[in-house]
């Protein structure tokens, strides 16, 4: 195999996985490690992935924000917006919970009663395995570090065996007309999967989110049956939501007056 030949193959296999070790390069391709590691330097050169201790990582993991970072911010909107779903959760149904930090606040909210949930959240399982009567099913696929989520086509393909109630999910933006869409493909691909299996999808979106056009767009607006937004929302914005005639609930953050 010519070098070059090899190193577009190495970089396909990277973009499949989003991370592989330079010890299994080395295998794949019958070639020393060292050769490898002279093919990532000249790949992350050319742009095309990122070198990481003893392997190299997708370009496309760097949209990826820490949970850390996404847990803080804006969390007053966000736990108002979980405690208003927990509203939409019966006992006996079967919904999907994705790795937004919303989703997050929505599991630590849920009361321990017999539910079926699938994540492709660490975050989300382990918090719901504090819960005994709540059973949990997490997808498996590539793990993304940063967001300690799930995504990849294995986890795609783990959906498929599945019909749900209700999805839960958020985004990184929502825009009237070019509808929602995300920072992230895969986590993009994996939210439309959910969106697909669901009888319900029920969008959870904090204030910051409208008016973002993300990078990637991951469905129309008409696909959400049902928003529950922070009273942050401009009413432009609102309005806007409105004429759509989307079913609205509205999360009242404690600090603020009733008004709109």
């Amino acid at each position: 195999m010519l070098a070059a030949e090899r190193q577009q193959k190495i970089v396909e296999l990277v973009n499949e996985r989003l991370s592989v070790r330079v010890s299994e390069l080395s295998k794949i391709f019958s070639v020393t490690e060292e050769t490898i590691r002279r093919d990532l330097e000249k790949l992350e050169k050319e742009n095309k992935l990122k070198r990481s201790h003893g392997g190299a990582i997708s370009i496309r993991n760097e949209s990826e924000v820490d949970f850390s970072e996404r847990e803080i911010a804006n969390a007053l909107e966000k736990k108002a917006i979980a405690q208003e779903a927990v509203k939409f959760i019966q006992s006996g149904d079967r919904i999907i919970l994705d790795a937004s930090t919303t989703a997050w606040y929505l599991a630590k909210a849920l009361p321990d009663i017999p539910l079926t949930v699938l994540t492709n959240s660490m975050k989300v399982a382990v918090e719901l395995s504090k819960k005994e009567k709540i059973q949990v099913i997490s997808t498996g696929g590539v793990l993304l570090p940063r967001s300690l989520s799930y995504v990849g086509p294995l986890a795609e393909r783990s959906l498929e065996t599945y019909h749900v109630d209700k999805t839960f999910l958020s985004c990184k933006g929502i825009h009237l007309e070019n509808g929602l869409s995300e920072s992230n493909e895969w986590q993009a691909l994996l939210k439309k999967k959910m969106m697909t299996i669901a009888d319900q999808v029920i969008l959870m979106a904090d204030s910051s989110k409208f008016g973002v056009r993300a990078f990637v767009r991951m469905a129309p607006l008409d696909d959400v049956h049902h928003l529950i937004v922070d009273d942050h929302v401009d009413d432009k914005t609102m309005n806007d939501l409105e004429r759509k005639q989307l079913m609205l609930t509205i999360a009242r953050l404690k600090h603020r007056s009733v008004g709109r």
